[in-house]
C-alpha cells in the first residue's frame, strides 16, 4: 500500500519497536497529526482471553473526564414521559414503532441507541441492522434503561463503550489531536483502569498483551502495557 509523504515522516520519526510510556506515545502521534482536520487519537489493545469463551468476553463502558470531542448522535426508543425526557436530554431523536420500523428499513444516521426495556421485545428484532454496528442496545453497558435520558447524558457527556472481537482485540477513542498530551493521557487511564477491572478470573497468563495508539491518518505507535499508573507524567527516563 502506497503510503502518503506525510505517513512515510511519521513513521521515521520514532522507534517502530520501541515500548513507550503512555504520554510519550501521545505526544509522538500528535506531532504526526499534520492533517487539515482534527483527528481522532484512537486504542488498539490485544487481550489475553478467548473470545469463544463466555466468561472471558470483556465488554464495557467509560466516561472520559474529558470527553471524546466528538457530538455522539443519540437515538433512544421510548415513548410517553421517557421520549420527552430523553428528548430534553439532548437526544438526537426519539421514537416507538414508527422509529423502529425507520431503523429496520436501513436508516442509520447515528452513533449510539438506548431503548427502554418495555420496547426491547420489538428493538431485539433489528439485531441483524445493530449488532453488526456494535450499536444493539445491552443492559451491560446502560443502554438498556428506565432512564433513557441519564443514558443520553453520559453518553454525550463522553462516554464510551468497548467490547472484545473475536481475535481479542479492544478498539477505543480516547480523544482528538487537539486535546493536550495530558487530557489524553487521562481518558487513556481512565480506559486503562476500567479494561483492567473487566479482566476475567479464568483469564490465564498476561492480560494485556499489546498497546497501540494512533491517530486517524498516522502510524501506530507502541505503548507500553505494563505502565498502568501515573500515566500523566512524564517518563524520567
Amino acid at each position: 500500500m502506497q503510503r502518503s509523504k506525510t505517513y512515510r515522516a511519521a513513521v521515521e520519526a520514532f522507534d517502530t519497536d520501541e515500548l513507550y510510556a503512555p504520554l510519550a506515545a501521545i505526544k509522538i502521534a500528535k506531532d504526526g497529526a499534520k492533517k487539515k482536520f482534527d483527528e481522532s487519537v484512537d486504542v488498539a489493545m490485544r487481550l489475553g482471553v478467548d473470545p469463544r469463551k463466555a466468561d472471558q468476553m470483556v465488554r464495557g463502558t467509560v466516561n472520559l473526564p474529558h470527553g471524546t470531542g466528538k457530538t455522539a448522535r443519540v437515538l433512544v426508543f421510548a415513548v410517553g414521559d421517557k421520549a420527552t425526557a430523553a428528548l430534553e436530554a439532548g437526544a438526537d431523536e426519539v421514537g416507538g414503532d414508527e422509529l423502529i420500523e425507520k431503523v429496520g428499513g436501513g436508516y442509520l444516521d447515528f452513533d449510539a441507541v438506548v431503548a427502554t426495556p418495555d420496547l426491547m421485545g420489538k428493538v431485539g428484532r433489528l439485531g441483524r441492522v445493530l449488532g453488526p454496528r456494535g450499536l444493539m442496545p445491552n443492559p451491560k453497558t446502560g443502554t438498556v434503561t428506565p432512564d433513557p435520558a441519564k443514558a443520553v447524558t453520559d453518553i454525550k457527556g463522553g462516554k464510551i463503550e468497548f467490547r472484545v472481537d473475536r481475535h481479542a482485540n479492544l478498539h477505543f477513542m480516547i480523544g482528538k489531536s487537539s486535546f493536550t498530551e495530558v487530557q489524553l493521557a487521562e481518558n487513556y487511564a481512565a480506559a486503562l483502569e476500567e479494561v483492567l477491572r473487566l479482566k476475567p478470573s479464568s483469564s490465564k497468563g498476561r492480560y494485556i498483551k499489546k498497546v497501540t495508539l494512533s491517530t486517524t491518518m498516522g502510524p501506530g505507535v507502541q505503548v507500553d502495557p505494563n505502565r498502568t499508573r501515573n500515566l500523566a507524567e512524564a517518563d524520567e527516563a
